[in-house]
């Protein structure tokens, strides 16, 4: 005879499926979305890039080049442009000698989350 629910059991299974599928997709994606660099990473990334580039040998400014490099193709054209701005503010205010001290301490802690493991310190 016939079930109490519309459809038959193929058509609940292929649902089922579907439903599945489609919840797989979306923590798959979530999982991934958690690993990238967020805007305001991208642009802190930026000014110790420049830090970098007026302070020598306390970080490899190559290696913020190349993480720089890698993240700008995510990001809309205004944060790019911001991320340049924040690069040469940097470098500018790397050249003044009494902030020397501060700024070198932020090369070596926190511009370190965007280095890569082999590149953390160049030289101390």
């Amino acid at each position: 005879m016939g079930s109490i629910l519309p459809g038959s059991e193929g058509d609940i299974l292929m649902k089922f499926a579907v439903i599945t599928l489609v919840v797989a997709t979306f923590a798959a994606g979530a999982a991934s979305a958690s690993e990238k660099f967020s805007d305001v990473d991208y642009l802190k990334a930026n000014r110790c890039r420049g830090l970098a580039t007026s302070i020598d040998g306390v970080v490899d400014p190559a290696a913020l080049n190349s993480f720089v490099k890698a993240e700008r193709g995510s990001r809309a054209n205004y944060i790019v442009n911001r991320g340049e701005e924040e690069f040469q503010r940097a470098r500018k205010e790397a050249k003044s000698g009494d902030r020397r001290e501060r700024l070198t301490a932020e090369l070596t802690n926190s511009c370190q989350a965007y280095l890569g493991a082999a590149t953390n310190v160049a030289k101390q």
